[in-house]
């Protein structure tokens, strides 16, 4: 009689059962399989191991067979073989057999069967794979009506709960404290207002930073008030869909895009920050009807009425701007624009309705897949390269223009005026009717459109009024 060479797997054909260590071989024969498209060989592998006498093999096998029936297109016996794998006795890999069968069930319409495989799923998997399945749940609850239950499911798609928007809660932290700075800081005040806003003439003049610092000065405590509120309303959404980093990414070019657009076609120097809110309207925008994400209900009404907002917000800069208010409507277009971009070409970080639909085991989505990270990349560098161009036009006109930053009516020295216009949404139209409150007040607060002010400026006067809000 002669043994296997070390390394070496016996004919997994061969009469008689296999022993653990066999069949763990032809389980890793099968995944190699497998692995390289071979569905038909590996589900031959995978079933000479079915029905092993160790529970984990036997599951391991079922998961794998039916893995390639479903690849080959046999939905009823991948169906079948995940419904086998539940009433095995339970193994770690229990959950998966659940949740498996739990999307066959999506996939057949059965929409009750698969809220229910899905909590038995829930039930036995593993901590870190808790928060997916709390958004399945969360989606299949919502469709079938129960929507108390599916807030409570999507407030679990992260171990521990949504996390905390910390870097919208920052940038509103140090906005408020500068802007609140500006208004009891007097000279001081002052200079901190003209060292952040966006003078355009200082930035032909090399001050770049102040395409970006614009965002934290504004025209008084009602301009600060209506941006800031905005901010906390769309903030925290972006933040969650996208993640910290590619949320604060957007921020900045969002900011920067509607300052260099301002810088192009006004000479009016600017402050705020609602470019950069406008960025992040457009970024709400397309990712909700490009991307996808899975909402709670009511940041998933806030996303439908985006639209609305972005129409509302510039039919009221083009009436304003009519009526005689400086309004930097370039700004708003700019940050809009650049926000439109990065949310089509950056991926949520968050769950999609797409990741519903993949196929077992990892397998390929059904939905298109995402764009590849190196023309994600590609597409922030080039807008980052529009907008250094953008810098060089705008320093062309800026220092090409006549008499720009002259003096204007009689050349006396005297103080900017500023005009301040304000709107807001009522909640039922921005959030939707029959929509719970927030925070148990009994009504939705109503959404605040940014509040846009422009000023003019002569040189020499003792205080800056600032103009636009370009960001």
């Amino acid at each position: 009689m002669t043994g296997d060479r070390p390394g070496q797997s016996r004919d997994p054909f061969q009469a008689g059962p296999l022993d653990r260590d066999a069949a763990t071989r032809v389980l890793q024969q099968a995944d190699a399989l497998a692995a390289q498209g071979e569905y038909a060989q590996a589900a031959a592998f995978y079933s000479r191991v079915v029905g092993h006498r160790d529970p984990d093999l036997h599951v391991a096998a079922l998961l794998g067979l039916s893995e390639c029936r479903y690849r080959m297109d046999e939905d009823e016996a991948a169906m079948e073989g995940w419904r086998l794998a539940t009433q095995a006795p339970e193994t770690p890999l229990s959950w998966v057999a659940w949740r498996q069968l739990a999307a066959a069930r999506v996939r057949q319409g059965d929409l009750r069967g698969a809220l229910d495989a899905y909590r038995q799923a829930d039930r036995r998997a593993p901590r870190e794979a808790k928060a997916e399945i709390a958004s399945r749940l969360g989606w299949l609850s919502k469709e079938l009506g129960d929507r108390r239950a599916a807030g409570r499911y999507f407030g679990r798609t992260r171990p521990g709960g949504m996390d905390e928007p910390i870097v919208t809660y920052a940038i509103l932290g140090v906005t408020i404290a500068i802007g609140l700075f500006q208004m009891v800081g007097g000279a001081e005040g002052t200079t901190v207002t003209n060292l952040l806003m966006l003078d355009k003439g200082a930035v032909a003049r090399g001050e770049y930073w102040r395409l970006l610092t614009v965002v934290l000065v504004h025209a008084g405590l009602l301009h600060l008030a209506f941006n800031m509120y905005a901010l906390y309303l769309v903030g925290p959404l972006v933040e969650r869909i996208y993640g910290r980093w590619q949320y604060l990414l957007m921020y900045v070019l969002s900011g920067i895009a509607g300052s260099v657009t301002s810088y192009i076609f006004l000479p009016n120097p600017a402050v705020g920050a609602s470019g950069a809110i406008f960025g992040l309207f457009g970024v709400v925008f397309i990712a909700y009807r490009v991307h996808n994400p899975l909402l709670g209900r009511g940041a998933d009404a806030l996303a439908r009425q985006i639209g609305f907002l972005i129409v509302f917000n510039l039919v009221l800069d083009l009436g304003l701007i009519g009526g005689g208010v400086g309004i930097d409507i370039f700004a708003h277009i700019g940050g809009l624009i650049a926000g439109i971009w990065l949310g089509l070409i950056l991926l949520p970080t968050g769950l999609r309705l797409a990741d519903l639909w993949q196929r077992p085991a990892g397998g390929r989505a059904l939905a298109t897949e995402p764009v590849p990270g190196v023309l994600r990349l590609a597409g922030v560098l080039l807008l980052v390269g529009v907008l250094v161009a953008g810098v060089q036009v705008g320093t062309v006109i800026r220092t090409g223009a006549t008499g720009f930053g002259a003096a204007r009516g009689d050349g006396a020295g005297a103080s900017a005026t500023a005009s301040v216009a304000a709107g807001t949404v009522v909640a039922g139209a921005v959030l939707g009717a029959g929509t719970r409150p927030a925070h148990g007040s009994g009504a939705w607060p109503a959404v605040a459109v940014p509040v846009r002010a422009v000023a003019r400026e002569r040189p020499g006067a003792a205080r800056v009024s600032p103009g636009g809000d370009s960001a």
